[in-house]
């Protein structure tokens, strides 16, 4: 009985993930200004075919994520994680180096570096 809900919990979860696969490649599709059709061609598979797996009348096969993901300029791991975007922590760079512009007045500028820089900020500034 375990395995029996077990696998109902298991096909609810993978067609959860797939309807939520193919919202985002409507939404990337659309996001884009991609045709159906682009997709349909690369697929070589009819536009008909493109529109019933967007409607869910269609099952979107694995083997087709990766060509569907070329077509929409982006990783297959994004279509699993739109609209967020997966980094890889090897893709991180800890020599990041951030900068921030704000133009304020004279007064809020000088009231602001002091909060940063504590009471030596003209001096520094003056260097």
């Amino acid at each position: 009985m375990i395995d029996f809900i077990s696998n109902i919990i298991s096909n609810i979860w993978v067609n959860f993930i797939i309807m939520n696969v193919v919202e985002n490649i409507k939404l990337l599709r659309a996001e884009k200004g991609i045709p159906q059709k682009k997709i349909a061609d690369a697929l070589n598979v009819d536009i008909a075919v493109i529109s019933n797996i967007e409607n869910g009348k269609r099952e979107l096969k694995v083997s087709e994520l990766e060509i569907i993901a070329s077509c929409l300029e982006v990783t297959v791991v994004d279509l699993f994680t739109y609209p967020e975007k997966y980094i890889s922590t090897n893709d991180l760079n800890d020599d990041i180096v951030a900068s921030l512009t704000i133009q304020l007045r004279k007064e809020k500028k000088d009231q602001v570096l002091k909060l940063v820089f504590g009471d030596n900020s003209l001096e520094i500034l003056n260097k």
